[in-house]
């Protein structure tokens, strides 16, 4: 199996748009108001977004999106005027995390975690 795609709610699908576009996602599907999908730099999965009348009062969603040069992403994005929870921090399950929100209360995880995502030292085999 291969992860192929990723939805998120969104109550404003065209501002999402241009939150994400500012993160470095590239769209590929603009079909206003409902619907938005983007493709990343590397790799071959797809990232969308889909209007919703109103979000969930339980736990929202959490996206991890992996980048090898965290630190110089968070500096860029900060200077276009992202805001951020924390910035890029070394985690005690080896990887390194800077956490935001987008426009929705999504959490979002940009992280580095190179060999240890999917092969840490407690890796069962």
């Amino acid at each position: 199996m291969n992860l192929n795609q990723v939805t998120i709610p969104s109550l404003d699908v065209e501002k999402a748009i241009g939150f994400y576009k500012i993160l470095g996602l590239k769209l590929i599907v603009e079909a206003l108001p409902k619907y938005a999908r983007f493709e990343f730099t590397d790799g071959e999965s797809t990232f969308s977004i889909h209007k919703v009348d109103a979000l969930s009062k339980e736990s929202g969603v959490s996206i991890y999106f992996e980048d090898d040069d965290l630190d110089e992403l968070v500096d860029v994005l900060q200077k276009k005027g992202i805001v951020f929870e924390s910035i890029p921090e070394d985690q005690p399950w080896l990887w390194r995390e800077a956490r935001l929100k987008d426009l929705d209360g999504n959490q979002i995880i940009l992280y580095k975690a190179g060999k240890n995502r999917k092969n840490p030292p407690w890796r069962i085999d």
